[in-house]
């Protein structure tokens, strides 16, 4: 099996079956070590801190004999200048990461909490003069952007158009595991150039006119004299769009049909809102956003079950690895009370998701308010988008007595 190969047998709208035959199998290591499928905690966990294995997809023999082939050296200097540092090695993504984080602080994330409930009783109030609530379109969506909008300082009028592009930037994480289309290899050129473009204007805009806000420190971060070039800035921002908005859509989905799911959890959680973020743990463990991940080898790399090579590709099943019963006793139990946060939903080692401080705060405001104001809901309409990497609804219908105020 090879990562095209498990992309393409997906079930989206419920992949669970497939992932705990996957568990309960034995290792899948290729016998030529092109390729390994890893499903368990402990060793998900180590591979994501294993110096060998690189996160840079150009390091894969894929890349390197079918892909690179097939581009001009124009092309591969773009993607070498506007790669962002997720996908990087030390030591660019050490330099990167440590400049980002002098801009993306606790403290910032802390001081977003009152406008995240603002936000999110405006859109739930809006929602109930309707008489309906699709939560996606509704909630789902318009939150995490208005909420990265707001810290990048974003005026509010583009907020749809940053939601627009995130949706083909995020599609195109599939794209990593398997062979795009023209089409979209062309939608995700102009979106990533209409992007950067803007941000560009509003990088500069913030050089000459300081705000407090996440861009003007993004502009400002230096140490020892080093600062992201506007190719480096950009990048950051787009990271910042996609993976702080498409995963959050999909968390506060997630969290809606265990709501509806789990018997009894709705109740508790309004009789006690504190039981919002135990919540967002089992959600982030049981149906995470972030589906699997994938490293490559620099070098033999031994597993469970045979070698990867160097320039082989180990597929990580963070899905799977969430309901190993060696990690989580009764692991299919959704407990919020479990309070055992070693799931790999934000990854693990150098590559730990920077925003996970904002997706928890994010899911614990609206678990708590959805509890809160929802009346005898239940769930009317569920599909799901064709994300394989990245997988969450598009449309969630929830009917319900009442929404209070």
């Amino acid at each position: 099996m090879s990562a095209m190969d498990l992309l393409a047998g997906i079930d989206v709208e419920d992949p669970y079956p497939l992932w705990q035959f996957l568990l309960a199998g034995p290792p899948q290591v290729a016998p030529d070590g092109s390729f390994a499928l890893v499903t368990d905690l402990a060793q998900c966990a180590a591979l994501l801190r294993h110096p060998a294995m690189s996160s840079d997809h150009r390091n894969s023999d894929h890349f390197t004999q079918v892909r690179a082939p097939q581009l001009t050296a124009h092309d591969l200097a773009s993607i070498e200048k506007r790669e962002v540092f997720l996908f990087r090695d030390p030591p660019v993504h050490t330099r990167l990461r440590r400049l980002v984080s002098k801009a993306f602080t606790p403290r910032r994330i802390e001081l977003l909490q009152p406008f995240v409930e603002q936000r999110t009783d405006a859109l739930l109030t809006a929602a109930a003069e309707r008489g309906r609530l699709e939560l996606v379109e509704d909630l789902a969506y318009p939150l995490p952007v208005a909420v990265i909008s707001e810290m990048l300082g974003v005026p509010h009028e583009d907020h749809q158009t940053f939601a627009g592009w995130s949706a083909v930037l995020a599609r195109a994480l599939d794209s990593l595991m398997s062979e795009p289309t023209p089409e979209e290899v062309r939608e995700n050129r102009v979106a990533s150039d209409d992007f950067r473009a803007y941000f560009e204007d509003l990088a500069e805009q913030r050089r000459a006119v300081p705000r407090d806000d996440l861009m003007s420190a993004l502009v400002a971060a230096e140490e020892e004299g080093d600062r992201l070039t506007m190719d480096e800035l950009t990048s950051t921002a787009l990271l910042l769009l996609v993976a702080g908005h498409e995963t959050t859509v999909s968390l506060i989905g997630n969290a809606m049909l265990a709501l509806l799911r789990v018997p009894g959890l709705l109740d508790r959680v309004r009789a006690d809102p504190a039981v919002a973020e135990g919540v967002v743990e089992e959600v982030l463990r049981l149906d995470p956003p972030v589906q699997m991940t994938m490293r490559t080898a620099l070098e033999d790399v031994e597993l469970p079950g045979g070698v990867v090579k160097a320039g082989g590709t180990a597929v990580l099943l963070i899905a799977a690895a969430g309901r190993d019963e060696e990690a989580f006793p009764d692991a299919l139990r959704f407990d919020p009370d479990r309070h055992d946060s070693r799931h790999l939903a934000f990854g693990g080692g150098i590559h730990f998701c920077l925003g996970a401080p904002l997706a928890r705060l994010e899911g614990r405001v609206v678990v708590a308010e959805l509890a809160r104001r929802l009346v005898a809901p239940r769930l009317d309409e569920l599909a799901y988008r064709e994300n394989r990497v990245l997988r969450g609804p598009s449309r969630l219908v929830v009917g319900y007595d009442a929404l209070l105020p």
